[in-house]
């Protein structure tokens, strides 16, 4: 089975999962479970794939509920769910986690999440830190503070007004086009993803890319920074499990990397000691689609092999 083929598997929650498998060449070391961003799509993640496959990762990504070709009651393209949207997609993330164990016993699992999937795989290892040997957040920014319970009311204000299942009229002004904005001499408007301009080209025109999440999607996403945020949750988790922060020094939605750096000092100060924070330089939003992608995929392959092989880690680059 290649990556571009999908398999449905049917989750606990009743979503029809949208989910893509890879094998590794050869010996397999370990398996990589991929978390994808919002409006967007696993099968964005092919390149990685395929080159994780070659360091000898099994790779498996699903498409989240509300996203790509996944089906689910009550979550169209832009919601998770009618409600308990966390819970759902926690629980998606669960069946996948579930049967790559399960067809692969006695081979470690390392999550890794970028931007909403690095909220959301934080959120997963709040909830089953047992069913995880390592950790990637990606791009992923819980330091929303005022500002963020600030957007909070904006969005009951628009349920209110609008309704839950429409998509939010003022969020994406406060993101992604402010995000937009924050890039000099830009092309487009998804210049803030990434330097090369066929990569921005390639998510404009798909079709599964881009939308703007709904008032609800936008309220679940919330809910999962201020879970992320909860020290009380995260001081739970066994300090010595093996975490990958990277983000990106021309990132606008993580105040370039300082979000992730926020993170990292965070983990430390509460007594984890096997945290790699990597802030790439010059670098936007999506790493893995940048024009130094070849360096940032082979300086996690290089940390996944540490971190499966339970070697120490306790480094930071910036």
């Amino acid at each position: 089975m290649t990556f571009e083929n999908v398999e449905t598997v049917v989750s606990p929650t009743g979503a029809a999962l949208a989910m893509r498998f890879s094998a590794a060449e050869g010996q397999a070391r370990a398996i990589v479970q991929i978390s994808h961003g919002v409006s967007e799509h696993s099968l964005r993640y092919q390149r990685f794939a395929q080159f994780l496959n070659g360091q000898g990762f099994h790779v498996y990504a699903h498409d989240h509920r509300g996203h790509g070709l996944t089906k689910a009651t009550g979550a169209p393209a832009g919601r998770f769910a009618e409600s308990n949207g966390p819970i759902h997609v926690l629980g998606d993330v669960d069946a996948v986690n579930s049967l790559a164990r399960n067809r692969h016993p006695g081979l470690p699992l390392i999550l890794f999440g970028h931007s909403l999937g690095g909220l959301i795989a934080m959120s997963y290892v709040l909830k089953h830190p047992d069913k995880v040997d390592a950790v990637a957040v990606w791009n992923a920014n819980f330091s929303a503070g005022v500002l963020g319970r600030v957007a909070q009311g904006v969005l009951r204000a628009e349920r209110m007004f609008l309704g839950s299942d429409v998509p939010s009229m003022l969020l994406p002004k406060f993101t992604f086009q402010q995000w937009g904005r924050g890039i000099k001499n830009a092309r487009t408007t998804s210049d803030w993803l990434s330097r090369d301009p066929d990569e921005v080209d390639a998510y404009l025109a798909d079709p599964l890319s881009g939308w703007n999440p709904t008032v609800s999607m936008w309220r679940d996403i919330f809910g999962f920074i201020f879970m992320g945020a909860d020290n009380s949750l995260l001081a739970k988790v066994r300090h010595d499990l093996p975490f990958n922060l990277v983000g990106g020094a021309e990132d606008p939605a993580t105040a370039k990397g300082k979000a992730v750096r926020d993170l990292g000092k965070r983990m430390r100060k509460l007594g984890f000691t096997n945290v790699t924070t990597t802030i790439y330089e010059d670098t936007r939003h999506e790493g893995l689609n940048d024009i130094n992608r070849e360096v940032i995929m082979r300086d996690f392959a290089d940390w996944a092999t540490r971190a499966v092989s339970k070697q120490t880690i306790n480094l930071e680059s910036a």
